[in-house]
């Protein structure tokens, strides 16, 4: 499962990446997602990379963000997301969250390049804790 963070807005970006965020759940700057590790999703990640950076979630974080979201069961819903149940079936589709402490790095930069957007595998953990 991948956790996908926005880390930058929108404004003149072309309809096409508006219309992939807004099918990630994705509407404002520090709004995080969960999303299966499909063929599909991998597409619209690397469409919308500029603006978001994600990776690979563990599920300590992911009883975090359960918490935060006010989810009564968590560990039902961990099972459900395990049996590739949709988020917003389980709670809002999407985690609201503060800027990390500390900031980005750079938002106009790769994660490979020492900036903060695109994919980052197992750090996304720590940049999510940073935010909570």
């Amino acid at each position: 499962m991948y956790a996908v963070v926005m880390i930058r807005g929108t404004i003149n970006a072309s309809r096409q990446i508006k219309d992939t965020l807004k099918m990630l759940n994705l509407h404002r700057i520090n709004n995080c997602t969960l999303i299966p590790e499909k063929a599909s999703y991998k597409g619209m990640l690397q469409k919308v990379k500029d603006y978001v950076t994600w990776g690979e979630v563990d599920e300590e974080v992911v009883k975090i963000l359960l918490n935060k979201n006010g989810v009564e069961n968590v560990e039902e819903a961990m099972k459900k997301l395990r049996e590739g149940e949709k988020l917003k079936n389980i709670t809002k589709p999407y985690f609201s969250l503060p800027p990390p402490k500390k900031g980005y790095k750079s938002i106009k930069k790769p994660f490979t390049m020492g900036g903060s957007s695109g994919y980052r595998g197992e750090k996304i953990n720590e940049l999510i804790k940073r935010m909570l």
